[in-house]
């Protein structure tokens, strides 16, 4: 028995082979460690790859969607010569408002408006009692002058006689001819009253300064008028000639000069053309519009223009220098002035002032600003500023010449 049980019992293992597993796995559970840790960085990089790309590629759609996409369109040469034609305004070749020049009461008017009338035609009447005693009381003080003028004259001469004999000093006569001066000065004064009081007195009947055309009446019969007061009596018109004023542009004023046949057009006569001719010029720009204000006449025998009316005025003979069109559609109107954008070769923005000519239309001519292989820019927003970038649509158009 003790034989079979020494048998069985078998001796520990040693140190060795333990260390030894140990070992293996503590480098089992480093490597599982490892595995795992680049698993969880592969998965966070698989998750957060995508998002950064799609946070990327938001961010550069975003820039690309704030870039204005705008149409340009680049200036054309105008035709050169032709006619021109430029609005005009129709006014009267003599126009005046007549005012009283003495107060008083209005007693009686003779003509009402559309009534012709001739120079020195009695217009109305007003009627001042006072100015009547102040002119009364005037010529009674003349007499009373007069009166002492001609005693002062008898003893100025009396007394030159008494000083030949000596019998009176040379003092008194002095006096005496001082006192026929200081008489005489009084009579021309007084006369002087009385002319003016009987001016004013004429005043009262109020007549045509020149043959026209009543075309208002302000008063009526027994209105108080008072000289100076601004209120006006009529309005008188001379419409057998008008005067026809027209602001020519820059680029035309040298094609016009005095002389010079030209054609006014009524809108409310269609078919119906006017001769005129342009009679003076300013002979300077106008440093607020750039034109030159010239005058024309037109004959108006047969009244049938209107005073005060819109017209339009044709040279068909006027030298013109060719300008840049662009379409109407380019313009910014805004408070530093006309203004449109160019697209710089960068693909920023540049506002410049441009000077408008003739409206051909559809297009409008340029007299400075662009120059023809500027891209300018089509509808341009009212937000549009200079700097910001643009991003170009389309190939330059060109619009069409205006025929």
């Amino acid at each position: 028995m003790n034989q079979s049980i020494s048998k069985t019992v078998e001796p520990p293992p040693p140190a060795a082979s333990i260390t030894e597993a140990a070992g293996r796995s503590s480098a089992n559970l480093r490597n599982a460690a490892i595995v795992a840790g680049v698993l969880i960085i592969a998965g966070a990089l698989a998750g957060l790859l995508p998002r950064w790309h799609h946070r990327r590629e938001l961010r550069a759609e975003t820039r690309e969607l704030g870039i204005l996409t705008v149409g340009v369109v680049s200036p054309t040469r105008g035709p050169a010569g032709g006619e021109l034609v430029l609005p005009s305004e129709v006014k009267p070749f003599m126009d005046s408002p007549i005012y009283a020049r003495s107060s008083g009461y209005l007693i009686r008017w003779l003509v009402d408006i559309g009534a012709e009338v001739e120079e020195g035609d009695l217009l109305a009447e007003t009627d001042a009692p006072e100015l009547r005693q102040e002119l009364a009381r005037a010529q009674a003080e003349l007499l009373q002058s007069e009166a002492a003028l001609g005693l002062a004259r008898t003893t100025a001469e009396r007394w030159a006689e008494l000083l030949k004999t000596a019998s009176v000093s040379e003092q008194e006569a002095a006096e005496k001819k001082a006192d026929l001066e200081l008489k005489l000065a009084n009579v021309q004064a007084t006369r002087a009253n009385v002319r003016r009081l009987q001016e004013l007195q004429s005043f009262s009947s109020i007549r045509a300064p020149f043959a026209g055309t009543v075309t208002m009446r302000g008063v009526d019969v027994g209105q108080l008028i008072v000289a100076g007061s601004g209120k006006e009596l009529f309005h008188l018109a001379q419409t057998s000639t008008l005067r026809v004023y027209v602001r020519v542009p820059q680029f035309a004023a040298r094609g016009v000069r005095v002389g010079q046949t030209a054609e006014l057009m009524v809108p409310e006569l269609p078919g119906r053309i006017f001769p005129a001719k342009v009679v003076r010029t300013a002979g300077a720009m106008s440093a607020e519009s750039r034109t030159l204000l010239t005058e024309l006449e037109v004959d108006n025998a047969e009244h049938e223009i209107l005073a005060d009316t819109y017209a339009q005025v044709r040279f068909k003979d006027a030298k013109l220098q060719s300008g840049l069109l662009l379409p109407s559609n380019t313009l910014l109107f805004r408070s530093e002035g006309t203004q449109v954008g160019v697209v710089l070769p960068d693909g920023k923005v540049a506002l410049r002032n441009v000077a408008l000519g003739r409206d051909l239309g559809p297009t409008l001519e340029l007299l400075g600003g662009v120059s023809e292989s500027d891209r300018v820019i089509l509808n341009p927003p009212d937000s549009l500023v200079s700097g910001v970038t643009v991003r170009v649509a389309q190939a330059d158009p060109k619009p069409q010449d205006a025929k």
